[in-house]
């Protein structure tokens, strides 16, 4: 059993930066796919970024340019740089740890909040 643990969430004005961070209980991600989603209220929850088992990265359309995710193999934690944020960034984000690259199956995190407001 894998777990995932978020934090870093927080409330930040507009154009403000925010790292999240997504440690795992094991040595994980030099095997697993892993990712940050996000869910807003009364919307979907919808894929933000991925990392796969070799350091191949992908990002939604909406955040690219703006968040970049990275993983230190050594801590077996994950993390999503985010920078220049929007309102519209505001969402629970969620950490996914999993075999395949589109992550459509694993572990999930618990998730850790994002305000972003003035």
């Amino acid at each position: 059993q894998v777990q995932l643990v978020e934090s870093g969430g927080g409330l930040v004005q507009p154009g403000g930066s925010l790292r999240l961070s997504c440690a795992a209980s094991s040595r994980i991600l030099n095997i697993y796919a892993t990712g940050w989603f996000r869910q807003a209220p009364g919307k979907q929850r919808e894929l933000v970024a991925t990392i796969t088992s070799v350091g191949s990265t992908n990002y939604a359309d909406s955040v690219k340019g703006r968040f970049t995710i990275s993983r230190d193999t050594s801590k077996n934690t994950v993390y999503l740089q985010m920078n220049s944020l929007k309102p519209e960034d505001t969402a629970i984000y969620y950490c996914k740890a999993g075999p395949y690259s589109d992550l459509r199956d694993g572990y999930w995190g618990q998730g850790t909040q994002v305000t972003v407001s003035s």
